[in-house]
């Protein structure tokens, strides 16, 4: 593998951690829409008088746009500027959270919801390739510790935040403010990143976009992800069929992508950043296998709240609350540190987690239900602290030495990871719990000691995965800077859209 002959000068852009804060507020609002909406469910039933099955549509329905959009838009926004798709997939996230609010009917909320994760996953890998655009070195590091950190506390923060706006507004409307929030904040932030985020971009000719790649991905991601999020009413048994679809449509994508690559196109993704990108390959498994165990717990930590012990959906975010503060304190530290101990850190982070998940299930196994919101919140501060330095860096590490001119597509395909994973999470650790609570007699202390067993081993086949690349890592001896390498012989550029 050639490491860049040549880079350009590379000269700081003065605003850029003013724009970094605009687009990672953003950013939080399009991740806490992935979660905020769960515990809203009764209440969207009630306001609108659907069934339980058109209301999971309003989680699923936004959890698979916006999977699926990821990818081509990473592409769009190396072809065409990472500022004006990000722009472009704001406004459009602040009108779908409009529409969202004020739908009168459940098919008019679930179509508001499909176009609102389209443009989330059309937002999202703008945020990943910007950072890569504005920031070199150890600042990238710090960078993509905040990027970390508000992936890891949007996710957690969900539960938190949707408990509180319907503790203040009620039912059978509150639900409706989960989407009226997003606006006056969407509105100020597109404001400020229009003056603040600068015309970053690539360099070089704009070759046509690979249309039948993106058709290609994006049926496989829907063939795969459709089953797993209709999970709980039964999607796995009825649509299993399609799993054998999607890798067929993968294996063909990928064919594709290497014929376009012979023929010296722009593919949609650069398989190199898998097959010669050094971490590339190795850190979007551990980000999958790692969503797969992180994401399903907070459905099960809500059911056995609110069902088993009879917390409202305040007192159930709440009780979390203690991962959610490790999370986002860790990860901006390991920002700082993921230049200087790299892979090792995401080791540490690992295995923090295995530890605090597992004495979770201990306490709440044992605990007496009106103490374990107080007993289990060291045990989730000390996963928290572990998550915090999983996300971040691991990200950091992921697209280190990934060339600038293929970030956004990078990033998409890591996020696209990262939703697979969530989504296999949800239905699995969610299938245990529901499994175990029907073979145990109705014992929810016994169903989420289950569920949290589930998570605690796909975090340890993650933690796997991150030694084998750590040994790797000290057996190349890769000391380069993070951020300094660019893979696959092209020259990092900074360039007006």
């Amino acid at each position: 593998m050639t490491s860049a002959a040549t880079t350009e000068t590379f000269t700081p852009d003065p605003r850029r951690w003013r724009a970094l804060t605009v687009t990672l507020a953003a950013g939080f609002m399009t991740l806490l829409d992935v979660s905020i909406v769960s515990v809203a469910l009764p209440s969207i039933q009630q306001g609108l008088g659907t069934d339980p099955a058109g209301a999971q549509w309003v989680v699923s329905g936004y959890a698979l746009t916006f999977g699926l959009a990821l990818v081509p838009a990473g592409r769009l926004g190396d072809a065409f500027g990472r500022r004006r798709m990000f722009l472009i997939a704001l406004v459009a996230f602040v009108l779908c959270s409009a529409a969202c609010g004020a739908a009168p009917t459940i098919e008019l909320l679930v179509v508001a919801r499909l176009l609102q994760g389209l443009a989330a996953g059309t937002l999202a890998p703008q945020n990943s390739g910007l950072i890569q655009n504005l920031f070199r070195g150890a600042e990238r590091g710090r960078a993509f510790g905040f990027f970390g950190a508000t992936v890891g506390i949007s996710t957690a923060a969900g539960p938190i935040v949707g408990g509180l706006l319907l503790a203040a507004f009620g039912e059978p409307d509150g639900w409706r403010w989960i989407f009226y929030v997003n606006v006056p904040i969407g509105v100020l932030a597109v404001v400020l990143a229009a003056r603040l985020v600068p015309r970053v971009g690539t360099a070089g000719d704009r070759k046509p976009i690979d249309w039948l790649g993106a058709a290609l991905l994006g049926g496989s991601v829907l063939a795969l992800l459709f089953p797993l999020v209709q999970a709980e009413s039964g999607g796995i048994a009825r649509f299993w069929w399609l799993f054998p679809i999607g890798v067929v449509l993968g294996v063909v994508f990928v064919l594709w992508e290497r014929r376009e690559l012979r023929r010296e196109q722009e593919p949609l993704l650069d398989l190199r950043l898998i097959t010669q990108t050094s971490g590339y390959a190795a850190g979007a498994l551990v980000g999958l296998v790692y969503f797969t165990g992180f994401s399903g717990v907070w459905i099960v930590f809500a059911q056995f709240f609110q069902n088993g012990l009879g917390y409202t959906p305040l007192q159930s975010g709440l009780s979390v609350t203690a991962f959610a503060v490790g999370s986002a304190v860790s990860a901006v530290v390991a920002g700082r540190l993921v230049e200087r101990l790299g892979r090792k850190l995401t080791v540490i982070g690992l295995g923090l987690v295995a530890v605090g998940i597992a004495a979770t299930a201990v306490i709440l196994l044992l605990a007496p239900g009106d103490m374990a919101g107080f007993w289990v919140a060291p045990a989730l501060l000390v996963g928290g602290i572990g998550g915090g330095c999983t996300i971040s860096p691991n990200i950091t590490m992921t697209l280190r030495n990934v060339p600038v001119r293929m970030a956004g597509s990078a990033g998409g395909a890591l996020q696209t990871g990262q939703r697979v994973g969530a989504a296999i999470g949800t239905a699995l650790v969610a299938g245990v719990f529901y499994g175990v609570l029907a073979a145990a007699g109705n014992s929810y202390p016994a169903a989420i000691a289950g569920a949290l067993a589930v998570a605690v081993l796909t975090t340890l086949v993650a933690l796997g995965i991150a030694i084998r690349d750590f040994v790797n890592e000290r057996a190349r001896g890769n000391d380069d800077p993070v951020g300094e390498h660019d893979d696959l012989g092209a020259p990092h550029h900074v360039a007006h859209d």
